[in-house]
């Protein structure tokens, strides 16, 4: 990192430091042969400006802080780039944070946000609560939540009905023919995953079937295969007749565990997954999802965030509640039950 001042730079150049800041700030306003010098200078003594500092005095910034709970998950990376797209759009930036469900880490990167000076923050919060958004508050600082749905507090948000996503996974299966199913994903104090096996377990009963929740780690590729892995290991007389993941990463490892293992999918197990991820339609066998518009609901966070900063001041609109409804993305993963 550079260490040469702006001060550096004006004695390098023999100008003042204001005329400096000019050229860096107000470069209309500075003869060229002035501005070439300084150029030079800046060019010759590797300056590099330091905006945070910048904004600090200033009380502002053209940034957008963003903290999603998995940056590794293809869905979170869909979800940032519509923030982006539309933030760029705005003449701003985003600044990403990944809180790896990990609240420490989230804390971390929204107090670190608060002292840059964010425009705003859209965040997919850890837990099924808000984090501690008073510094936000206090400096107003409008926040979006994403990825979650909040109507018990005053701050926007957008997400999907993932209860009723889950109902139409058990739906979907019970069509099939599926009554004997496994409902796979954790942590279970992610509201998603909740609000998903609501969902299932609801459908699964209304069709006469049932469902075991099998909890994981975490929704990762890893934590499915250790879930198939166990599946091949039982008697088929032992197996569920489907399984559906809390999210596609877990069913891909699932789905992969036991195709490594000989086992026949969807003859021997059906598979649904959620989110609808890209390598969705990918894997060995191709995989039926519960979609979301990962895209559009980072697009739909960021507007929402735009027009709290368009409003005048103290005359911010009211918080909404933005909810996308979740689409069956039928493919080869699935197929009817297996005859006892």
């Amino acid at each position: 990192m550079s260490t040469t001042s702006v001060k550096d730079v004006a004695r390098a150049a023999g100008v003042s430091v204001g005329t400096v800041s000019n050229v860096l700030n107000r470069p209309d306003v500075v003869a060229e042969a002035t501005r070439v010098r300084v150029l030079a200078a800046i060019d010759r003594l590797g300056f590099v400006r330091n905006e945070a500092a910048r904004h600090l005095r200033s009380g502002s910034s053209r940034a957008i802080g963003l903290v999603v709970i998995d940056a590794g998950n293809p869905f979170f990376t869909d979800l940032a780039r519509g923030v982006e797209d539309t933030v760029e759009g705005f003449g701003d930036s985003v600044l990403l944070g990944n809180s790896a469900e990990d609240p420490r880490r989230e804390a971390r990167y929204l107090e670190l946000f608060e002292q840059q000076r964010v425009r705003g923050v859209l965040v997919t919060p850890t837990r099924g609560e808000l984090p501690d958004l008073s510094g936000f508050e206090r400096l107003d600082i409008p926040v979006v939540v994403l990825d979650r749905h909040l109507p018990a507090f005053a701050v926007s948000s957008v997400s999907v009905d993932d209860v009723a996503g889950g109902r139409l996974a058990a739906e979907h299966l019970a069509e099939l023919g599926h009554r004997d199913t496994w409902f796979v994903g954790g942590p279970e104090g992610l509201q998603q995953v909740q609000d998903r096996l609501a969902g299932f377990t609801g459908g699964m009963r209304a069709a006469g079937g049932r469902t075991e929740h099998v909890p994981t780690t975490g929704l990762t590729v890893g934590a499915g295969r250790e879930i198939g892995a166990r599946l091949a290991a039982l008697a088929p007389g032992a197996w569920p007749t489907a399984v559906f993941a809390a999210n596609d990463l877990v069913a891909i490892g699932i789905l992969n565990a036991l195709v490594a293992e000989g086992r026949r999918i969807p003859e021997d197990l059906s598979i649904v997954g959620f989110d609808d991820i890209a390598f969705a339609s990918t894997t060995t066998v191709p995989l039926t999802s519960i979609g979301q518009p990962a895209h559009a609901i980072g697009q739909a966070g960021a507007e929402l965030l735009y027009a709290q900063l368009d409003a005048e001041p103290g005359r911010r609109p009211a918080a909404r509640q933005v909810r996308f409804s979740p689409t069956l993305v039928v493919r080869e993963s699935t197929g009817p039950a297996p005859r006892p």
